[in-house]
């Protein structure tokens, strides 16, 4: 049984990862915005088997309550064994391209919301001497193209931003896990076109589960985004800039 917090927790890909988790008897915290939902969710959690779930709401946009409700987390479950930061928006670009305000907005929700629970989280599993620190990011933020790249500079920092503390937290045994999902059928998404890319939040969960489980470093969910990302990550700027991404 392990002791899991989830933040974000009613994210698509969030519920999804928490119906396994619940499935495998798991003690579960959740913080999210919603407290209806939250609610909702937690009472469908113990249905499908968790041990315990508690709850409390957290607006990650509210910097100044992030430890307190990090400090119940930690109080409620008294060892966490992973964390997993499972919130976000999709901004929209052009109105990001025009708008410094929605630029900002997007910045904060999407990276210095996420940097600021993770501070706050690292400097508690480090004290532990355990855990696992785990983060969807997005393909998105391995390079910047022209249709997304607020979002995408947004989880690049992320990105960067774990790299920095998995080297530091690694001889506290604390492992640092980077999540980089490709294209997920969610709310998020729900105005673009579907294909053959697209993945179900279902599918995602489960590379969560595995990955927390296997102590991986970064994980692309589905796999084949590896190959993907690695092709995209070969092309020369000099031809890159030239695309329609």
């Amino acid at each position: 049984m392990k002791h899991i917090l989830i933040i974000g927790a009613t994210s698509a890909i969030a519920e999804a990862t928490a119906r396994i988790l619940a499935q495998q008897g798991d003690r579960l915290y959740l913080l999210a915005r919603n407290q209806e939902r939250l609610s909702t969710l937690a009472a469908d959690l113990k249905i499908r088997g968790a041990v315990s779930v508690g709850y409390r709401h957290l607006d990650v946009q509210a910097f100044d309550t992030h430890a307190a409700a990090i400090a119940a987390a930690f109080a409620a479950l008294d060892t966490v064994d992973a964390a997993l930061i499972a919130h976000g928006t999709l901004p929209d670009q052009q109105a990001c391209e025009t708008d410094c305000t929605a630029t900002v907005a997007a910045l904060h929700t999407n990276a210095i919301g996420t940097v600021v629970l993770l501070t706050h989280l690292a400097n508690r599993l480090e004290r532990q001497q355990s855990g696992t620190l785990a983060v969807i990011t997005s393909v998105a933020g391995e390079r910047g193209r022209q249709s997304n790249y607020v979002y995408g500079a947004a989880k690049g920092m992320v990105s960067v931003f774990l790299q920095g503390l998995r080297n530091r937290l690694y001889r506290s045994g604390v492992n640092v896990l980077d999540i980089k999902p490709g294209f997920v059928d969610t709310p998020m998404t729900v105005g673009f076109e579907k294909g053959v890319l697209w993945a179900e939040p279902e599918t995602i969960a489960r590379g969560i589960v595995k990955a927390l489980d296997t102590g991986k470093s970064v994980t692309y969910l589905p796999w084949f985004w590896r190959y993907i990302m690695l092709l995209i990550r070969s092309i020369p700027e000099r031809l890159f800039k030239r695309l329609k991404l």
